[in-house]
């Protein structure tokens, strides 16, 4: 008994297979996979349910040659268990896929070494732009974009260089969120400083800017310790505090990890809050609406971040932008009980 001809999975379907049982040309077919934006939604789902059942998988190295495109972006992010960054690849993954791109996502472990070594690897892959963290890249770094000529968009900061960028001021920010408790009536106001990176280091700025302003900034109410955050290190700094400078009244942290931990650690040594000591956050993550007391916070635009800095980046591969853009987001100040 002859056996039954049988379609091949993958390499061995080609787009006119794919087109010849969806009953369309194969430029269609290639439109539904790469530009899904230009059919109707009637003819993407027939023509993907063709490309499902035979099993096609697209030759990209075949398209990248076709193109001169890759159809991929490197994403520099320096964490990939810190929340913020979680939220940002949300964003660009939200407009990225749609449009047939898919992500290269490099974690810089905060290390501009390490930085380098990722974009040094990941240019063998030809991605068609990149989208990195903060302002603050080395010099080689720089120079190997621009050899490249790699079109790139910086997130979560506002250059003031003529680099594209998406986010906000990380300095006005800190400076908020010390004016807010200056204005409740603080003035023995502690900050607490975590990993060091160049956005906690604006912040700082902007706390040291606001407390000279109003005439009580003392340097010894800092606490820094470069390594990563967490709510354990922030209960552990509060104590280290409060043996050093038992007069503060308030506590700006540079996150909500350490603001949080600092409050557990309150609850703990019976210090009122906001009585005895104000509290304050950054970044407003999901738990901080439901600490006891609710955490006082800036609400940062970390998704949004993602998603027009994403949008920005095709906008340069289309060739629709003529000058780079900064484009500020701004921030939102989130009064709770903690202050």
């Amino acid at each position: 008994m002859p056996r039954k001809s049988r379609i091949r999975a993958g390499s061995g379907v080609t787009l006119h297979d794919v087109g010849q049982a969806a009953g369309v040309s194969a430029i269609t077919v290639s439109r539904v996979l790469h530009t899904p934006d230009k059919v109707s939604e009637a003819l993407r789902q027939k023509v993907l349910a063709v490309v499902e059942q035979l099993g096609y998988v697209p030759n990209r190295a075949a398209r990248h040659l076709a193109s001169a495109r890759s159809h991929t972006v490197l994403v520099l992010i320096p964490s990939l268990s810190n929340t913020v960054f979680i939220d940002t690849l949300a964003g660009i993954e939200e407009v990225l896929q749609p449009a047939g791109y898919q992500m290269l996502i490099g974690n810089t472990h905060y290390d501009a070494g390490q930085e380098l070594q990722l974009l040094r690897a990941y240019l063998e892959h030809s991605p068609d732009g990149l989208l990195l963290t903060g302002l603050a890249q080395s010099e080689e770094f720089c120079q190997l974009l621009a050899r490249h000529q790699l079109p790139a968009v910086h997130m979560m900061d506002l250059a003031s260089d003529g680099r594209d960028c998406v986010g906000f001021s990380q300095e006005d920010a800190g400076r908020a969120m010390c004016e807010h408790l200056l204005a409740r009536g603080r003035r023995r106001i502690a900050f607490l400083g975590a990993q060091l990176d160049e956005r906690v280091q604006k912040r700082l700025d902007g706390y040291r800017a606001a407390l000279a302003a109003a005439g009580c900034y003392q340097p010894a109410r800092e606490l820094l310790d470069p390594h990563p955050s967490s709510m354990q290190m922030g209960a552990d700094m509060l104590d280290a505090l409060l043996a050093a400078q038992p007069d503060c009244d308030a506590v700006f942290c540079c996150n909500d990890d350490l603001a949080i931990g600092l409050l557990a650690r309150c609850q703990q040594r019976g210090i009122a809050v906001p009585g005895q000591l104000a509290v304050a956050g950054f970044n407003d993550l999901a738990p901080a609406a439901w600490t006891t007391p609710p955490l006082t916070t800036i609400a940062t635009p970390r998704h949004d971040i993602g998603r027009i800095a994403a949008q920005q980046l095709l906008a340069q591969l289309r060739g629709e932008t003529a000058a780079p853009a900064c484009i500020d987001l701004g921030f939102a100040l989130q009064h709770r009980q903690s202050s």
